[in-house]
């Protein structure tokens, strides 16, 4: 089974939720921006880094507000021939200090909007979106 750690923020601000259009091996959906930790990274500092990397924005964290973990059977793997995965994600609430919005170039993400919260329901999006929505509800923020 491979194992991926990664860390994401949930940017909420004024009804509009930020989100980036992941779009990888011919599947695509909107997500929460973040992902990946490097090895020896603080799981901060990777949300951090890509918020940026993502949507162009430099973020301030909030707080730990969850951690998300889900076994993907290696049927639903979008690439053929590997074995499960175990991704095990730390989210934060965040909030963009400065910056543009802007896509990445050359990243697993396309690119980056806002959306108003009411609308992401209706989005094509990965279910790390729900359980970023339900962690912010709950941490009262």
């Amino acid at each position: 089974m491979d194992i991926r750690v990664a860390a994401y923020g949930v940017i909420i601000d004024d009804g509009r939720m930020l989100l980036a259009h992941w779009s990888e091996n011919g599947k695509s959906s909107w997500t929460l921006p973040g992902g990946g930790i490097d090895p020896g990274e603080d799981p901060a500092d990777a949300a951090r880094r890509e918020i940026l990397e993502e949507t162009g924005f430099m973020a301030q964290l909030d707080g730990l507000i969850g951690v998300d973990s889900r076994v993907i059977p290696a049927s639903a793997r979008f690439v053929s021939g590997a074995p499960p995965l175990h991704a095990l994600r730390i989210v934060y609430a965040a909030r963009v200090v400065s910056g543009e919005l802007q896509n990445e170039a050359n990243g697993s993400t396309d690119r980056a909007a806002w959306f108003d919260l009411a609308a992401v329901a209706s989005l094509k999006r990965v279910a790390m979106v729900d359980a970023g929505i339900r962690f912010h509800r709950d941490s009262g923020r």
